[in-house]
């Protein structure tokens, strides 16, 4: 069998995830863990504000790992087009 792209995997799971309350968009790039870099490439989860699991509901929760790939929830804050 063989894996499929992260970037692939991303397309795949794009409407899904953003459909997730507080999912602004997504990416692909270094995971951080506790503000270092892992050097591992991830699926990256832009959300307005960060929340424990706790404060979510089981659908709403991003899982740790997406066909294989790791996740990495990032906090951006609201997200807002600037005048053009």
């Amino acid at each position: 069998m063989i894996q499929k792209t992260l970037e692939q995997v991303k397309k795949d799971h794009v409407s899904d995830l953003l459909k997730k309350p507080g999912v602004v968009g997504l990416g692909i790039g270094e995971k951080i863990v506790k503000g270092k870099s892992t050097s591992k490439l991830c699926l990256k989860v832009y959300v307005v504000k960060k929340l424990h699991k706790k404060e979510l509901s089981p659908d709403q929760i991003i899982p740790n790992k997406i066909e294989g790939y790791e996740t990495d929830v990032v906090e951006v804050g609201k997200i807002e087009a600037l005048p053009g």
